[in-house]
């Protein structure tokens, strides 16, 4: 466990029972940092996408989740984070049956031995443009 972080548990908690209980995560120092919308597309901060940004993703999910990730990583820098701060992601997915299984590999050999929690929540389709098929919010804890 991480000195700066603490998982809270209920009163009465016992880790010999899968419990329905969710603990908390305690932050002792640092601070947490919200990634909101890393997606497949280039990232800019002074103008909103462009239609060539979409003109040139790829189609299929794996080289769509490639640069997720690798735009994950251009983020959690910008934040002064790294990969094993990450404590949560959350992850939009346009085809949860087809692209999933390729998500959680790729997620795998991402972070390693390092897992955050994930949640994937189907949508009908991404804001932005409809090509996309996947969308990662995450939060991490910046080191002080």
């Amino acid at each position: 466990m991480s000195d700066h972080l603490e998982v809270v548990h209920h009163d009465g908690y016992d880790p010999a029972i899968n419990s329905l209980f969710v603990p908390a995560i305690k932050v002792r120092s640092g601070h947490p940092v919200y990634i909101s919308g890393v997606t497949a597309a280039p990232v800019y901060h002074d103008h909103p996408h462009i239609p060539e940004d979409f003109d040139a993703i790829p189609l299929d999910a794996q080289s769509q989740v490639a640069l997720v990730f690798e735009h994950l990583d251009q983020a959690l820098e910008a934040a002064g984070c790294q990969r094993s701060d990450v404590v949560m992601l959350t992850r939009f997915l346009v085809d949860v049956e087809g692209d999933q299984d390729v998500i959680n590999r790729a997620q795998g050999q991402y972070f390693g031995d390092h897992l955050p929690t994930s949640t994937t929540v189907q949508i009908v389709r991404l804001a932005t443009d409809p090509r996309l098929r996947l969308e990662i919010q995450a939060v991490a804890i910046a080191q002080p």
